[in-house]
């Protein structure tokens, strides 16, 4: 989130119904960009022949579906829970981004064999002062959705949102990229650099997949917090004055929402009434630090030995 890291981020900085907003907004704005610059592109394609402005157009084209997807998977993940689905559709995103993944590979595989052949075959490039007229376009719009983007992704960590991010990110290199072919081939009459700068382009998005296909395996897989996150509840567990140790954590993540467990070590002759006291205690202590989060904790007598599976993390 952030793109799709290797890491799972769980601070959150606005309530569920504004993350929701935000969500809609990105999306919503994502679609209409993507669409736009897919008319001008095909435009520009159509009067240069250019190999790196046709890979700028098939990048936009990805960016089109998968912002569409994006927008269909942020929507069904803000789906309340039901009786089936009792954890919410949260993963939805993680889903859509496995499918954005193969989709843009499929897409980099394309790219790449039209800029091989057009190693084999240079051709001329035309039109040249039109076509940098609409990379000054694509880089205008893109740049303000990156900045939308980004303030968005700061406040609901969305995966989905994040994985666009990253299109539109790699978008800008694209985009500066057709720029130099457009110069050198169509200015200096240097063709080989306009198949050149479409390998770089289908080395670039083949990437974007790899990245986005690592952020959806490690939610789908329940992928632990990064360090400084379980650290800080930890911290915030052991900060209250009844708490003698926890063991057990466990978190994850499925969209918006968070998932933390764990066991509170308590002093043995504590009465119940007493240990569900601390217990709602802690857990409003670590809501309030990570208020998208559902906290599960179960109230162990300190040095009473229990079956206990250990992991790296505990």
């Amino acid at each position: 989130m952030s793109g799709a890291g290797a890491t799972t981020s769980a601070r959150p900085a606005v309530s569920g119904a504004e993350a929701e907003r935000l969500k809609r907004l990105a999306t919503n704005a994502a679609v209409a960009v993507a669409a736009t610059l897919i008319a001008v592109k095909l435009w520009a394609w159509i009067a240069t022949g250019s190999v790196a402005m046709l890979a700028t157009l098939v990048d936009s084209a990805l960016d089109l579906v998968a912002s569409t997807l994006n927008l269909l998977a942020v929507r069904h993940a803000l789906t309340p829970a039901d009786a089936e689905h009792r954890f919410g559709h949260g993963k939805a995103e993680a889903l859509a981004g496995l499918g954005q993944a193969a989709f843009i590979a499929g897409s980099a595989a394309f790219l790449l064999f039209e800029a091989l052949g057009g190693l084999v075959h240079p051709k001329p490039v035309e039109q040249t002062v039109a076509g940098l007229v609409v990379i000054a376009i694509a880089l205008a719009l893109t740049g303000a959705l990156i900045i939308l983007q980004r303030y968005v992704i700061a406040r609901t960590r969305s995966l989905a949102i994040g994985a666009d991010h990253l299109h539109y990110t790699t978008d800008i290199a694209t985009n500066l990229g057709v720029v130099v072919a457009l110069v050198a081939a169509g200015m200096w009459g240097w063709t080989i650099v306009d198949p050149l700068m479409g390998l770089a382009i289908g080395g670039v998005i083949a990437y974007g997949a790899y990245q986005i296909l690592r952020g959806s395996y490690d939610e789908l897989m329940d992928r632990e917090f990064d360090d400084a996150d379980r650290q800080r509840i930890k911290d915030i567990v052991n900060g209250h004055r009844d708490v003698l140790s926890l063991h057990d954590l466990r978190t994850r993540r499925a969209g918006h929402r968070s998932f933390i467990q764990l066991h509170l070590e308590l002093p043995p002759s504590m009465t119940l009434d007493e240990a569900h006291r601390i217990s709602d205690e802690v857990e409003d202590a670590i809501k309030a630090a990570f208020p998208d989060a559902e906290v599960l904790t179960h109230q162990d007598p300190a040095g009473v030995d229990e079956p206990v599976v250990r992991f790296d993390k505990h």
